[in-house]
């Protein structure tokens, strides 16, 4: 698995007062398109914060069928974490390392709403799933961020982690 340390501050793991896992899951059709999901003003892949008690492979499955409501199973560790030493996180001034897994799943399975389980802020930003073609998946990123439809920083990293994908990988 790579891992992406970004720490513009120079931190270290002492001066954190915190620590946040997340999950998540990059799933791809054999028609070569890959699920998103769309809320909060924002585009990203589906996935959430690792819970106490759980691992991250039972996270990523538990948010996938929360957000998604497809079953997937882990038949490989992720491919990629990024580590990020932030000083101020989402501006409230605690000093967290946020660590990101991210995962990838090939299932033809199509989202199943009433196996969903939304929690209170994506019910009220109207969380919405869809499919875009993998290989225009930077394309479509860029421009959201050209349009203001994606958080800038969050655009940022999911095409990165998809050129990273597309390095060890080579593509769907």
């Amino acid at each position: 698995m790579e891992t992406i340390i970004i720490n513009d501050d120079n931190l270290t793991e002492n001066d954190m007062e915190s620590k946040v896992v997340r999950v998540k899951g990059l799933i791809i059709n054999s028609k070569g398109k890959i699920l998103l999901a769309h809320n909060n003003n924002t585009y990203q892949f589906p996935g959430g914060h690792l819970e106490d008690n759980e691992n991250m492979n039972e996270c990523i499955v538990r948010e996938i069928k929360e957000e998604t409501g497809i079953d997937v199973k882990v038949e490989e560790e992720p491919f990629l974490c990024i580590k990020t030493y932030d000083n101020n996180y989402f501006g409230t001034g605690k000093k967290v390392l946020n660590s990101i897994y991210y995962y990838r799943f090939f299932t033809d399975d199509m989202p199943n709403f009433e196996e969903t389980q939304y929690d209170e802020l994506e019910l009220a930003t109207e969380f919405n799933l869809f499919y875009v073609v993998f290989a225009d998946l930077e394309n479509f990123l860029n421009k959201a961020i050209e349009d203001g439809n994606i958080d800038g920083n969050i655009g940022r990293e999911m095409i990165h982690v998809f050129n990273i994908y597309k390095e060890q990988f080579g593509g769907v």
